[in-house]
C-alpha cells in the first residue's frame, strides 16, 4: 500500500499558482512545496506542471531546480517526474554517472516494474537520451553481466498468474545443477531469469527450495569470491522473489553505513511511496525493531528530511 496521503479534491490550477508564489520574492518558501508536491499522486503531479507551463509559460522543473539545491532538490525533482521518465533518469546516472556501471539499479528497475511499466521506461529513455537503454546497458558493462542486464532490460514477461508446474520442476533442477557446478553464468541460468514470467519464476524458486532444502538466493551467497556476475544474479532473483524484502534491505543498507546513502535512500522512498511503501515500513520494523520514520528523521535533515517523512506518511 502507498503511503503518500493525497486530499480528496485538488486544483491543479491552484497547486501551480500557489507553487508560483512559493517560489517569488526574498528566499523560497520550501514547506509550501513540501505541502503540495508531497501531497500529490503521479497524475495529479502531471496536471500541476501542465497548468504552471500554460500560466506562466515556463517548466516548472527547471524551476523547482533553480530555487531548491542538495538532496532536497534531487528529491523532488524524482519525485515530481513521471514515474517512467524517472526510471529512465535513474538507469542513465546509474549507467552513465558511475564507474563501473552501478547494475544493481539497472536490475531493480527492470525487475521489480510490470512489463508495462518496463516498456514505458524504454520508451521514455530513448525518448529523453536518444539512444536505447538497451544500447546504453550493453556499452556501459562487460562480460557475463552485459549479457544478464542486456537479457533483463530488453525482457517483455508474460504477466498472467498461470503456473506451468513441470516446467518449474525442471527449471529448478536446471539452475540447481548449474549452482552445483559453479556454472552461475550458463546460458540457461540467464534465459530463464530473464524471460520467465515472475509467477513462474516464483514458483520455480518455491519447488527449488522444497526439493533442495535451502533458497536459491543462500546457495549464491557471495563468500569471499567477490564474483561481480554472482552479485548481479542474486540481486535479480531477490528483486523478482520479494520486491518488498529487497527495498526494505536498499533503505536499511543506505542508514546503517557510515555516513547515509542518501541516493539510495531517495530511490526507494521516492519510487516506492506511491506502490508499497506502507508495507516496506512495516517489514523493515518487523528486522529493525525501530519505525523507519524514526530512522530517517535521526539520518537526515532540514527540508529533506521533511520531504521523505513526508512521502512517508508522517508529517514533521
Amino acid at each position: 500500500m502507498a503511503t503518500i496521503l493525497v486530499p480528496d479534491q485538488v486544483s491543479a490550477v491552484e497547486d501551480a499558482e500557489a507553487l508560483r508564489k512559493a517560489c517569488q520574492g526574498w528566499g523560497t518558501n520550501e514547506k509550501a512545496i513540501i505541502s503540495i508536491l508531497g501531497h500529490r499522486n503521479a497524475a495529479q503531479r502531471m496536471q500541476i506542471r501542465l497548468a504552471y507551463e500554460q500560466l506562466y509559460q515556463e517548466d516548472l522543473i527547471k524551476r523547482l531546480e533553480s530555487e531548491l539545491s542538495g538532496d532536497f532538490e534531487r528529491a523532488v525533482y524524482r519525485w515530481i517526474l513521471d514515474p517512467a521518465d524517472r526510471d529512465a533518469v535513474l538507469a542513465h546516472v546509474a549507467i552513465r554517472k558511475t564507474k563501473p556501471a552501478d547494475y544493481h539499479v539497472v536490475i531493480e528497475i527492470s525487475c521489480t516494474r510490470s512489463p508495462e511499466e518496463l516498456l514505458a521506461i524504454r520508451r521514455a529513455y530513448q525518448a529523453r537520451y536518444k539512444c536505447s537503454l538497451e544500447e546504453d546497458v550493453a556499452a556501459h558493462t562487460s562480460g557475463d553481466v552485459r549479457k544478464l542486464l542486456v537479457a533483463l532490460v530488453s525482457a517483455f514477461r508474460y504477466d498472467g498468474e498461470e503456473i506451468n508446474a513441470r516446467l518449474a520442476d525442471s527449471e529448478a533442477d536446471i539452475l540447481h545443477n548449474a549452482i552445483t557446478k559453479k556454472e552461475f553464468n550458463h546460458e540457461d541460468v540467464i534465459r530463464i531469469v530473464s524471460t520467465r514470467s515472475k509467477t513462474q519464476l516464483m514458483a520455480t524458486f518455491n519447488r527449488y527450495r522444497d526439493d533442495h532444502g535451502t533458497s536459491i538466493t543462500k546457495n549464491l551467497q557471495l563468500g569471499e569470491s567477490g564474483d561481480q556476475f554472482l552479485e548481479a544474479l542474486r540481486t535479480t532473483i531477490r528483486c523478482i522473489n520479494d520486491p518488498k524484502k529487497y527495498f526494505e534491505k536498499v533503505l536499511r543498507n543506505s542508514i546503517k553505513k557510515f555516513g547515509t546513502d542518501e541516493d539510495g535512500l531517495t530511490r526507494a522512498i521516492v519510487t516506492r511511496a506511491e506502490k508499497d511503501l506502507k508495507d516496506i515500513k512495516e517489514l523493515y520494523y518487523q528486522r529493525n525493531s525501530v519505525p523507519l520514520e524514526q530512522v530517517v528523521a535521526k539520518d537526515t535533515s532540514g527540508e529533506y528530511k521533511a520531504f521523505l517523512l513526508t512521502l512517508l506518511g508522517k508529517e514533521d
